[in-house]
């Protein structure tokens, strides 16, 4: 059992709820995909709701986790099949501090051609950097699994594509993962992605895109980085007014 005085502070808490509400509002996470933090007290555990739609999540769904991805108190709950991708980056990536997996709808037919690097467009996605790797999970799993990352050794093998400092992995017929050393950044980041990646699906039918350069891209993130409160606080309202309509 958790020890009360080491309890995640309720901040945390809010935030990742309203993480997983935005992520729902903004059309990056459906029923599936999932957005974790790393324990404010315990940098061994890792906090992620329980198996359902992130939409429909509250404070009261957070489960704390050991970071081999055993959960420590889901008193019978289902959890996440996919829980191994977020302990799996916490374990071999210290400084990151949220991990947000999504199918996100503009990602997934980008992850699906053969030797494509998913740069940024617009200086909103900055963060992509010069190219974001491509999880090839044939290379770990063989050509028969369901492309979910089931296990730890699965989740160390997605671990290790962000040990160049990428902030974003795309992972071939499944999706996107992000990393980030705070929940709203975090939040920020997958949402620009999967825009980056509209802007992406639109540029490409009229001509050849022109990509930020590197130098560009760091300059970038370090200018709008700087006011995640900005949208995190819109996109908070937008989602609490949606939920209030239902």
């Amino acid at each position: 059992m958790p020890d009360p005085a080491l309890g995640p502070d309720p901040g945390l808490i809010e935030d990742l709820v309203a993480a997983n509400h935005i992520l729902a509002d903004q059309g990056v996470v459906d029923a599936f995909g999932h957005v974790s933090a790393r324990h404010d007290k315990r940098t061994d555990r890792f906090l992620l709701a329980r198996n359902m739609a992130p939409g429909q999540v509250s404070a009261a769904d957070i489960i704390e986790h050991e970071l081999d991805g055993t959960p420590v108190d889901a008193a019978g709950r289902r959890v996440y099949l996919e829980r191994f991708i977020h302990g799996g980056i916490y374990r071999l990536h210290p400084d990151v501090q949220a991990v947000v997996h999504s199918h996100s709808h503009a990602i997934v037919p980008l992850t699906t051609l053969e030797g494509f690097r998913f740069r940024p467009l617009c200086h909103m996605a900055g963060f992509i950097g010069d190219g974001a790797p491509m999880f090839e999970i044939r290379c770990v799993g063989g050509d028969s699994t369901d492309l979910l990352i089931r296990d730890n050794r699965l989740g160390e093998a997605l671990a290790k594509c962000f040990d160049n400092g990428s902030r974003i992995v795309m992972m071939r017929g499944h999706g996107s993962t992000v990393v980030a050393p705070s929940v709203r950044l975090a939040v920020y980041r997958a949402v620009y992605a999967e825009m980056n990646a509209r802007y992406l699906l639109d540029a490409v039918k009229v001509g050849e895109p022109t990509y930020l350069t590197p130098g560009e891209a760091r300059s970038a993130m370090e200018s709008t980085e700087g006011q995640v409160e900005r949208p995190w606080n819109l996109w908070k309202a937008r989602a609490a007014q949606r939920l209030a309509e239902v």
